[in-house]
């Protein structure tokens, strides 16, 4: 058994099942739904989930209790030296800043990593701290790595539907209103804390090229010369994402692609039929 156990949360996008063929820990994430406490990928599924938020339920997010990430560093604790835990970015969730004053009390054992990433980012930085605990590397250096990179990776995602950016309050019941008549999609992006706009296209052929054009333009220009991953994910259906990935590999040969459907956290905020697809740099360590 390694000395340094890594745990993320499901915001990941790694299951309860690829987590235990990882060997890592995935706090699920809670939700309530009409008053009820669920929690993601143990008593809510990703159907299930987007049945209800077509059935306009009342959704909201919640972070794991204290009560509940103590009780998982207390019992890997038993076994492994030190902890790295990698929550959703800090910037989306008030989860990390928690989880950064219970670390307070484990006399350093716990290591926190605010690097800002969600998703298919945030799975890359799991992976990479696994490998780096293999390697014999320790929590703080595992930390500093994570740290430095934290900022070397792009998402871009388009929402099918403006309602939900309407609810969150992030455009106005105008706008909303005159985008759907208009069939805009508003392309987001994520660098760094927090969901930004990026464009606004029309139509679904324009967003998708306009997402492709903008990775093409990471990889080339910012990232110029760097060793990179190139991810997809999705709330759209299975068939969607599908045809979304192969139209990723088309434009960028060369690159295996994974794809993951995105965290019900930001598909809270963004609804069904949304695409993304993010760059990240290769680690150096």
């Amino acid at each position: 058994m390694g000395r340094v156990a890594i745990v993320t949360d499901s915001n990941s996008g790694i299951t309860q099942k690829e987590a235990k063929e990882l060997g890592i820990r995935v706090l699920p994430m809670p939700f309530f739904i009409n008053e009820k406490l669920y929690y993601e990928d143990i008593t809510l599924t990703q159907e299930e989930f987007y049945q209800r938020l077509a059935e306009d339920a009342d959704i909201s997010t919640s972070q794991p209790s204290p009560g509940d990430v103590l009780e998982l560093w207390d019992e890997l604790l038993k076994e492994y030296d030190e902890i790295i835990y990698i929550p959703m970015s800090s910037g989306l969730s008030s989860s990390c800043e928690t989880a950064m004053g219970l670390a307070q009390d484990y006399d350093g054992k716990v290591h926190v990593i605010d690097n800002q990433r969600i998703s298919i980012t945030q799975r890359q930085s799991v992976l990479d701290a696994m490998e780096m605990a293999e390697k014999g590397m320790g929590a703080q250096e595992i930390e500093d790595v994570l740290m430095r990179e934290k900022l070397e990776a792009s998402i871009y995602i388009t929402v099918d539907t403006l309602k939900y950016l309407k609810k969150g309050g992030r455009v106005t019941p105008a706008a909303a209103a005159i985008g759907t008549v208009l069939n805009l999609k508003p392309v987001l992006q994520i660098q760094g804390e927090k969901l930004d706009s990026f464009a606004k296209v029309r139509g679904w052929k324009a967003a998708k090229k306009t997402m492709l054009d903008a990775i093409e333009k990471d990889v080339n220009e910012r990232f110029k010369g760097k060793e990179m991953y190139i991810h997809a994910a999705y709330t759209c259906s299975e068939e969607e994402a599908l045809i979304w990935k192969g139209e990723i590999e088309e434009r960028f040969p060369g690159y295996e692609v994974h794809m993951d459907r995105l965290s019900l956290s930001v598909s809270c905020h963004i609804g069904a039929g949304s695409r993304a697809i993010a760059c990240i740099k290769k680690c150096e360590f």
